[in-house]
């Protein structure tokens, strides 16, 4: 028997992030092990014990700490939803001054297959820079979501781009 693939999870504070254990439960019911990372903003709208209780896994916001060992097991894919417009924009730039930014970039530099789900108000989807961004990591091989996906439905199916996309992903 071998074991479920790992997927690293990191959120962003934009609206879909209140809702993140909808997609936690869906991706543990599809077979995935589940390892967060959240934005220090998004941690305040979560109940971290209750996602670690699920999960199994630390939900991290911090660095870890010289000589600590990695909480995480090594990730098979990495999932940013929602990802907002100071994350895409502060990641196609390698800016890496939170975890989350840091494990975007390290799994961009590592080649893992990574799915982004932006979640932008049309003002800030509308800045000239903006689709710059975009375009500099979906040249690097991250497969970004057109539009603004999750706010697309209301209860667990706003998730359902996000599994479905996933199953073309997932490994064998």
């Amino acid at each position: 028997m071998t074991e479920r693939p790992v997927l690293y999870l990191v959120v962003c504070a934009a609206g879909p992030a209140e809702h993140i254990d909808e997609l936690v439960d869906l991706l543990i019911a599809d077979g995935w092990r589940v390892c967060m990372i959240v934005s220090p903003t998004a941690l305040r709208w979560l109940d971290r014990e209750a996602l670690q209780n699920k999960t199994g896994y630390l939900v991290r916001v911090e660095w870890r700490m010289p000589g600590d060992p990695e909480p995480h097991p090594p990730a098979d894919v990495v999932v940013a939803a929602p990802v907002t417009f100071n994350t895409v924009t502060k990641w196609a730039l390698g800016i890496n001054d939170t975890l989350a930014l840091g494990v975007l970039n390290e799994s961009l530099g590592a080649g893992l297959p990574i799915l982004a789900f932006p979640h932008t108000k049309a003002e800030l989807a509308a800045h000239p820079a903006y689709a710059g961004h975009l375009a500099v990591l979906r040249a690097a091989g991250v497969v970004v979501a057109e539009g603004k996906t999750l706010a697309s439905a209301d209860g667990p199916d706003r998730w359902d781009v996000v599994i479905e996309a996933l199953r073309l992903l997932r490994p064998a």
